[in-house]
């Protein structure tokens, strides 16, 4: 299952599980990839952990 998140710029970064990965899939807004980044589950907890912190 996929779960898609908007940028402020108009992009949009796809949260992908595929077992014990995550994989974030960054697209502009006219929908062009810029990166695909794969991470370990613990590490992409740690991340959204940080991001909890920022935008709480």
């Amino acid at each position: 299952m996929t779960k898609n998140f908007s940028t402020f710029d108009g992009g949009t970064v796809g949260v992908t599980r595929f077992g014990y990965t995550v994989e974030f899939h960054y697209r502009n807004a006219a929908g062009d990839t810029v990166a695909t980044v794969e991470m370990s589950d613990d590490d992409a907890a740690g991340l959204f952990e940080a991001l909890d912190a920022i935008t709480a």
